[in-house]
């Protein structure tokens, strides 16, 4: 599946900005779908992931009660809320596809990925 997110932008502390990830290709609804960011000089971590009929989320500790993942799978796309947002969320965004059930959190399960967009938060 072909992934192309958007939707970045520089925030100021405690703003909002809303991902939108847009789905092409193979069956979207076949994919869970997960959101990732890496900050310059770190590595590449788990942010949200939600289920194929999305009934079910996970977030990583860092987000949660703060991020919303979301998916409409009519118009092929996952989405990724972010409210209050801190300078330590800085980073570039992806959004990835995968069919796997296992270790959710670990980039090397998911098979197809966007291009990224860039998440600037100010102080």
């Amino acid at each position: 599946v072909q992934l192309q997110a958007s939707g970045g932008g520089l925030v100021q502390a405690g703003g909002s900005l809303r991902l939108s990830c847009a789905a092409s290709g193979r069956t979207f609804s076949s994919y869970y779908m997960g959101w990732f960011r890496q900050a310059p000089g770190k590595e590449r971590e788990f942010v949200a992931r939600i289920s194929r009929s999305a009934s079910m989320t996970y977030y990583a500790d860092s987000v949660k009660g703060r991020f919303t993942i979301s998916r409409d799978n009519a118009k092929n796309t996952v989405y990724l809320q972010m409210n209050s947002l801190k300078p330590e969320d800085t980073a570039v965004y992806y959004c990835a596809a995968t069919t796997s059930l296992t270790a959710v959190t670990m980039p090397t399960s998911y098979t197809d990925w966007g291009q990224g967009t860039q998440v600037t938060v100010s102080s």
